[in-house]
């Protein structure tokens, strides 16, 4: 465990800060809904879901996010820019969460960018996500809005190993801080990418290495990686969870602020795993002269 030498950045989103060193803010849980094959979406063209059951999982999280101390931004996904903006709607109704604009078209994301800042949303929001690929259009539809979060995806077949992932927010040809910057974006955090679940320790690497040279807050989202390796080997519980504790706790060890960690009808074991990591950390952080910037911390939440 560790201090890292450079300062960190800070952030406050909505009712959220993520950022810091290990021991100053709990991580930040995201967890997703309406996700492609989510049992919860009846319609992913037109954004017709259970309402109900959506609305139980989302309280049920809450619970464990005021249990814990750690708090939460809702990763919302969406297949088309209706059924995006009809589920941005309803978590905004819902929660008071900051959440994820997040889909794999840039359309849709852009379509839903509009939307949200139409309806008064854009404080909670967060752009997600930029990354090499980028395109003219979506620079300036960043640039046109008045959204200041995003999250910058460190994800190349250029930049594989750790020690090179970092190229990609340096000076080069396509420095993605300095886009989201001249973009008008302030709430910068980065995701290394993940390709599969051995290959998380490299992105704990990487998150460290962020952190270390340009003290932005750093996270990842390990869930794709995961649930597919749990599936493959058809684990079931106990080792389902036991297996998934370890693989989000070790990016949080190397110092990520934000955690994705897949559906949220999993906060239930997330939480309190992600929450007892956090807690031993800044109980060691306290020997390094960092003590919890907040009274909701795992810290004294849980023991």
């Amino acid at each position: 465990m560790f201090k890292f030498e450079r300062e960190q950045k800070v952030f406050q989103i909505g009712n959220v800060t993520v950022g810091g060193q290990p021991g100053e803010y709990p991580t930040v849980m995201m967890g997703s809904i309406f996700y492609s094959k989510d049992k919860l979406v009846k319609d992913p063209v037109k954004g017709e879901f259970d309402r109900k059951t959506a609305e139980g999982l989302l309280n049920m999280e809450a619970e464990l996010s005021e249990k814990t101390g750690l708090p939460r931004i809702v990763d919302v996904l969406g297949e088309t820019s209706e059924a995006l903006c009809k589920y941005i709607d309803f978590i905004a109704d819902c929660t008071d969460s900051p959440f994820l604009i997040d889909s794999t078209s840039p359309t849709v994301r852009i379509e839903a960018l509009k939307h949200v800042e139409e309806v008064g949303l854009i404080d909670r929001a967060i752009y997600n996500s930029i990354d090499e690929n980028i395109k003219e259009n979506e620079i300036e539809a960043l640039k046109s809005s008045k959204i200041k979060s995003v999250v910058i995806l460190l994800f190349s077949s250029k930049y594989i190993m750790p020690k090179d992932r970092l190229k990609m927010i340096k000076d080069n040809e396509k420095n993605l801080i300095r886009i989201a910057e001249e973009a008008g974006l302030e709430n910068i955090l980065i995701d290394p990418g993940v390709l599969d679940v051995p290959s998380i320790s490299w992105t704990a690497d990487i998150i460290f290495r962020i952190k270390q040279e340009t003290g932005y807050p750093a996270g990842c989202a390990p869930a794709n990686a995961m649930y597919m390796w749990l599936r493959k080997k058809k684990l079931e519980s106990p080792l389902f969870e036991a297996c998934g504790a370890n693989i989000l706790s070790l990016p949080i060890m190397m110092g990520a602020n934000f955690i994705i960690y897949g559906p949220i009808k999993n906060a239930s074991w997330v939480y309190p795993a992600c929450a007892t990591i956090n807690a031993m950390i800044a109980y060691y952080a306290r020997t390094l002269g960092i003590t919890p910037k907040t009274k909701n911390h795992p810290l004294y939440k849980i023991f």
